[in-house]
């Protein structure tokens, strides 16, 4: 059978088959051979930006590099990527014969960012490989997807190209009423969907939705073998939540549109580290690795992208590596979210929002009444709850928020509360959970 995804990639110039190929050498090598192979990449991308990218060149003296020594090289923000396009491509790239994409801007401005064709067809060739995994086949296996779309304009009916050709049916998220869930219900009934991937939050409340209804969509769509979640975090209690409502296998990914996906989890649970095109880092404040099993900043170079330098770029992630290894894959043990998410409290202790959601769902969801919401942190002692639900929280519910506040946080912290129609999302059609609104410095 023709596969016209992989056929389209090769018609706009993404040398796909070129790429699976390399793919399938590296993962010929030994651990060793491996870990030898990634220092190589890494200096071979440094030194090619450093010798054609003179805004790179320029960063890099900046902070005082020492030749030779990979520890020496600055780490990179996306802060210091925030130019011009033209001024940070390296030479002989232009805006013709790159990759062109941008972040959705979920915690902020949207990031324009290039990939050469080659690199950006290892990019498809390690998704196509780990989603082969599950049984996927991209370009013939159909996809459920719950993601967001331009509203208009020639962008919107590129993506509906897209979709056809990758034989996907879109589900927009902006609109997750009801009514719209009803509809998308009636064509999980109607269409041998084979797997789901969208937000962590949309398909949590279309799972909850199913769940009301009293059946799951592998009943209604016996097809159905997947759901990947992705761009949000998923936790424990949203993974139990989608494997009720759907009846089928919940598997997480972690990466980052500029970069590739991060990690992924195996049919073992496993968050097995991307090798493959990417050498990540583990550091502490100081730019020094931590050792498995210790938190430190996610710092990641792109081993294959000559268009544009994400060399020790900092994603604004916190991570911790598993002191075991499985086969040729370092472990990603957890991701603690993003270190711009931070809840900063009155006695000067700093709380990961992420931990901050976590005890705040697993409340809020002992009874079924809410059905989503967000936590806004308006002042050091001042915590904003905006929640969708069929009634108003009562004063016990309340009452029992702010005590597990004072259990897990600190005491005296304030809570309000307030009931919506609807949570509004991000541009790109995103939930994000925690958001601090005061100065961290």
């Amino acid at each position: 059978m023709i596969n016209l995804f992989q056929k389209s990639l090769t018609f706009q110039g993404f040398p796909i088959e070129q790429a699976q190929q390399k793919l399938l050498q590296i993962h010929q090598l030994n651990t060793h051979e491996i870990i030898k192979r990634n220092e190589q990449a890494s200096w071979a991308i440094f030194r090619h930006h450093f010798q054609y990218n003179s805004v790179y060149r320029q960063f890099v003296k900046n902070g005082f590099f020492r030749k030779d020594d990979w520890q020496s090289i600055p780490v990179l923000t996306k802060k210091d990527l925030q130019q011009p396009l033209s001024c940070r491509l390296s030479e002989g790239f232009t805006a013709k014969n790159v990759h062109l994409h941008n972040t959705s801007g979920s915690s902020g401005t949207p990031f324009y960012f290039a990939k050469d064709k080659y690199c950006h067809a290892m990019s498809w060739a390690i998704n196509i490989h780990r989603f082969g995994q599950f049984g996927v086949e991209f370009g013939n296996s159909l996809q459920a997807r719950f993601y967001g779309i331009p509203l208009g304009g020639i962008k919107y009916y590129k993506e509906l190209i897209k979709d056809k050709i990758a034989k996907r049916k879109r589900f927009p998220v902006f609109d997750l009423s009801d009514e719209k869930l009803e509809q998308i219900f009636h064509s999980f009934k109607n269409n041998p969907y084979y797997y789901v991937n969208g937000y962590t939050s949309s398909l949590v409340l279309f799972a909850r939705f199913l769940i009301d209804k009293g059946v799951t969509a592998k009943a209604v769509c016996p097809n159905l073998q997947v759901v990947f979640t992705t761009s949000e975090v998923c936790s424990q209690l949203d993974r139990k939540i989608l494997e009720e409502g759907f009846g089928v296998r919940v598997v997480n990914e972690y990466g980052a549109a500029e970069l590739d996906l991060i990690a992924f989890e195996d049919k073992d649970g496993d968050w097995l580290l991307n090798y493959e095109s990417l050498f990540v880092e583990i550091l502490d404040e100081k730019n020094h690795a931590v050792p498995p099993g210790e938190e430190g900043r996610v710092i990641v170079t792109a081993l294959y992208n000559k268009a544009m330098p994400f060399i020790r770029y900092e994603l604004g992630d916190t991570a911790i590596l598993s002191r075991n290894r499985k086969g040729n894959y370092q472990v990603l043990e957890k991701v603690t979210g993003r270190t711009n998410d931070i809840a900063l409290l009155p006695s000067g202790k700093k709380s990961p929002g992420l931990t901050f959601y976590y005890i705040s769902k697993s409340l809020l969801e002992q009874g079924s009444i809410v059905k989503e919401f967000i936590i806004k942190q308006l002042a050091l002692d001042h915590f904003h709850y905006e929640y969708v639900a069929e009634r108003s929280l009562n004063t016990f519910e309340k009452e029992q928020i702010k005590k597990a506040m004072d259990k897990y946080l600190e005491p005296g912290l304030k809570a309000t509360f307030e009931q919506k129609k609807v949570i509004k999302r991000t541009k790109a059609g995103k939930l994000k959970h925690f958001q601090n609104l005061i100065s961290l410095d």
